[in-house]
């Protein structure tokens, strides 16, 4: 009998720690992704002292507008070039493309760009890196711009969703290397998607 009790407590000891820990916080999977990466401290960008207290970070609201279909023209002949950087580190990448889309009713283009070393990498070969400023920037959003995470289309269309937008890991820690979003991917309007500025402690 006392071994019965002795499983029921484990059992309820268990189910109470299940309970304590806080789900990870976010309304789209993105949003839980991330903030589950940041929770973690082997994953985690932020300073120490800053993930201990770490709930989660802020987002727009998800919004469908900033999910939009674009135009992909891919740049074949386009010379690699090094990319400044946030530090001396200048990262070798290329221009792979453009895409065109419309949003408040006006035509908008962005450069879009692989990274040669990252491609090198297994799980990363059709990885395409666009980085972006809006006019948030400076205000509700990180004032050097912000990135999305692409991948190669198959045909000229692809989808840019604006809400997976997401802040250099320099926005929360100074030791890393960031690219510097190039001025010509300036979108003179606010994009009120993805993550906010970081309130660092």
């Amino acid at each position: 009998m006392r071994h019965f009790f002795y499983i029921l407590l484990i059992f309820t000891s268990t189910l109470s720690c299940a309970q304590d820990k806080r789900p990870i916080a976010g309304e789209t999977e993105f949003q839980r992704e991330i903030n589950a990466e940041y929770k973690d401290a082997t994953t985690s960008p932020l300073k120490d002292k800053d993930r201990k207290t770490f709930k989660g970070l802020d987002f727009f609201k998800f919004d469908s507008i900033f999910v939009v279909k674009a135009k992909f023209t891919r740049t074949p002949n386009e010379e690699v070039f090094k990319m400044k950087t946030t530090t001396s580190r200048l990262p070798e990448y290329v221009k792979y493309g453009e895409v065109e889309f419309e949003l408040e009713g006006e035509k908008r283009q962005l450069n879009i760009y692989q990274n040669q070393g990252l491609i090198k990498k297994e799980g990363y070969e059709d990885y395409l890196f666009l980085p972006f400023l809006d006019n948030t920037n400076g205000e509700e959003s990180y004032g050097g711009g912000r990135y999305i995470d692409m991948r190669i289309p198959e045909g000229d269309e692809i989808v840019i969703d604006f809400n997976k937008a997401y802040n250099p890991y320099c926005a929360y820690n100074e030791r890393y290397s960031c690219p510097i979003v190039p001025r010509e991917n300036y979108l003179d309007l606010e994009i009120k998607a993805g993550v906010k500025a970081f309130d660092k402690h």
